[in-house]
């Protein structure tokens, strides 16, 4: 039987609230009501056919529709200083939505903020972008950035952060806590298999701290939540490193060990003459205090793309390669290998994608999944 590897819901915040994305362009309508006053409404979506070798009851391939992400966005400003966010999404697996950000922003000066409520603690690249603002066909880095497939509502904690930049802005720093709850969500949580517990009389109720550190060392990168692609606008090169620690982290119903995790990430991207080339690549760490052994172990992730400058029709292509491997501590590793090409229209508010996913998990058989997604975002 072949195994179908969905991608869960994830999310980013709306482009016009400071200190978010710097390429996150959506066209929402705003309303203005004095000097730095301001509502802003705007929505997206996500939907695709999917076909699976081999996936149907009769042994076939499928063919299914999916809406994978449906969100509103709604932003404000009481002044230059006080703003916030209230964003929802489509929740996992059926329709019923759920917010994802919920948060006040404090801006004390353009270059540092005070973040709280429910929003996406600090974290790798492929967290802070999500799957709108990624390469194409609602994908996010769902096999190695573990966090953001478990953890919270969609990746998304209650807390508080301080979120800045230094030295010309190259330097872009976060640093959180956080209440760190359902870590495991969807690998060991909620499946039914009853190994994750909040209930052990052992287990302390820690928060969880999360930090962030990146620097440009050419266009710089201001902003809290990222992007994966800059779609040839820029010239980037950027490292960054994260990490997020919970001591007793790691709860089942018979032991109860710390949780921390660990990434370093990397993001290049060139204007030629014909077009734009980009790499990203990530390493990542994952320590469960040996309780969950599934979810502990290395993790490796890169993306190559190349976007022409050149327009056919409305939009241009860019063909992308990406490859993902979670080699877990329970012996078993999980790869994934994706070939497609985007049609790119304006930007991340419209584009389609084509994609041919080869999913193999060590111990069981292996999925071919071709994918066609449509993005818009208003």
């Amino acid at each position: 039987m072949k195994t179908h590897f969905k991608s869960l819901t994830y999310a980013v915040a709306l482009g016009s609230v400071a200190m978010t994305a710097p390429l996150s362009s959506q066209a929402a309508g705003t309303i203005t009501f004095g000097e730095d006053q301001y509502v802003s409404v705007g929505f997206g979506f996500i939907g695709s056919y999917n076909s699976t070798e081999d996936a149907a009851n009769d042994g076939s391939d499928s063919n299914d529709f999916t809406l994978n992400h449906g969100r509103l966005y709604l932003a404000g400003a009481l002044n230059k200083y006080i703003k916030g966010m209230l964003n929802t999404e489509k929740s996992g697996g059926n329709d019923n939505f759920q917010v994802i950000d919920a948060v006040g922003i404090f801006e004390l000066t353009p270059e540092f903020s005070i973040w709280a409520g429910r929003f996406l603690s600090p974290s790798s690249r492929a967290n802070m972008a999500g799957p709108f603002f990624t390469s194409g066909d609602g994908y996010w880095a769902d096999i190695t950035a573990r966090y953001g497939w478990n953890g919270g509502v969609i990746g998304r904690d209650d807390g508080v952060a301080i979120v800045g930049t230094a030295l010309d802005q190259r330097l872009a720093y976060s640093f959180g806590a956080f209440e760190g709850k359902d870590l495991f969500r969807f690998s060991v949580g909620a499946d039914g298999s009853g190994l994750e517990s909040t209930s052990n009389p052992d287990q302390d109720d820690d928060l969880m701290y999360a930090g962030r550190l990146q620097y440009s060392f050419w266009d710089k990168e201001p902003g809290y939540y990222g992007t994966g692609n800059y779609l040839g606008k820029k010239d980037i090169f950027t490292i960054g490193v994260a990490a997020r620690e919970k001591g007793d982290g790691s709860a089942s119903t018979t032991e109860v060990g710390d949780y921390s995790q660990w990434t370093v990430d990397l993001l290049l991207e060139k204007k030629l003459a014909a077009g734009a080339v980009s790499l990203e690549a990530a390493y990542f760490d994952y320590d469960t205090d040996d309780v969950f052994l599934t979810e502990q172990g290395e993790a490796y992730y890169a993306s190559l793309g190349y976007i022409f400058n050149e327009k056919v029709g409305w939009g241009q292509f860019m063909p992308f390669a990406r490859y993902q491997s979670f080699d877990r501590d329970s012996g078993s590793e999980i790869e994934r290998t994706d070939f497609g090409v985007n049609y790119i229209i304006d930007g991340y508010n419209a584009s389609v994608t084509a994609v041919y996913k080869d999913l193999e998990i060590e111990g069981d058989d292996d999925a071919d999944i071709f994918d066609v997604s449509v993005q818009l975002q208003f």
